[in-house]
């Protein structure tokens, strides 16, 4: 059974501009100082090394509840932040987020500012950002979905000929919406990030909005006035990301793919999609 199925049952100029920006700020951000390891190359017995001893520095661009979000007491959680730690435990270290602009990990700027060893972001996999970045194996299945106000009467993208729709900047939603604008005669308003952008389907800012299918059901699962009305089947899949061409990048995009293989295999996998969706992960 697809993620789209039980979900019902329960519920991407330019990498050198960035990069230079990134430089600038230096290693003075919070979570991104760096460390006795260079990153830029394996050890001599092929394992990776890490910016900072003992440390998994991940990036992410908080909220995507629930893959990474700060819970009531300001720690970040998610469906990402478990696996994830399951890598570094793995690499004998603890993992340390590090918030940051979504396209700043996809164009690969934050690697090639040593700002972070790893990228998780419910990000889909797809051409455009694999000449920038290295992919882990698949990890999760995704999809778009579309969520309206209750009884709004809108139940796919004809039905907002005239109206406005909402999307966050550099995402795969983004992309399917721009696409489908002309057929459809929609406006389309660009948000930051998943909170505000959700939320103007709620204040009214916006008549719908477009985003990843496991983020959209969760959101209408902890606002009731809304609702999802459609999926659109885009087949996506997620991976985690790395520093392309180099080979602490590949040492690390190889351990995760172990650690993939065998959480999968041992149930700690289902065991954390079970915790943050509700049901048992597709065999």
């Amino acid at each position: 059974m697809s993620f789209t199925s039980r979900r019902r049952v329960a519920m991407t100029a330019a990498a050198a501009l960035s990069a230079l920006a990134l430089a600038a700020c230096g290693s003075s951000d919070s979570g991104s100082s760096s460390s006795s390891g260079s990153g830029s190359s394996a050890a001599a017995d092929g394992a990776p090394t890490l910016l900072k001893s003992g440390v998994l520095q991940v990036c992410t661009h908080l909220s995507y509840k629930p893959f990474q979000f700060k819970d009531d007491s300001g720690k970040v959680v998610g469906f990402d932040v478990d696996v994830m730690d399951l890598v570094a435990k793995k690499l004998g270290a603890t993992q340390e987020i590090v918030d940051i602009d979504f396209a700043q990990i996809t164009s690969g700027a934050v690697f090639a500012a040593k700002k972070c060893d790893a990228g998780a972001a419910a990000t889909t996999i797809n051409d455009k950002r694999k000449q920038a970045i290295l992919f882990s194996d698949p990890y999760f299945d995704a999809t778009q979905a579309l969520l309206v106000k209750k009884d709004s009467g809108i139940t796919d993208l004809s039905g907002l000929k005239g109206k406005k729709i909402g999307v966050q900047t550099d995402t795969t939603g983004a992309d399917y919406t721009e696409k489908n604008k002309d057929a459809n005669g929609y406006e389309v308003v660009v948000f930051d990030d998943l909170p505000t952008q959700l939320a103007g389907v709620l204040s009214g800012r916006v008549d719908a909005a477009i985003n990843d299918n496991g983020v959209v059901f969760d959101y209408a699962k902890d606002n009731p006035t809304t609702e999802v009305t459609k999926e659109f089947n885009t087949g996506e899949q997620y991976g985690f990301m790395f520093k392309k061409d180099d080979a602490n990048g590949t040492a690390l995009a190889k351990v995760t793919n172990e650690v993939l293989t065998a959480s999968k295999a041992d149930g700690s996998y289902n065991d954390i999609y079970k915790k943050w969706f509700g049901v048992d992960a597709p065999k």
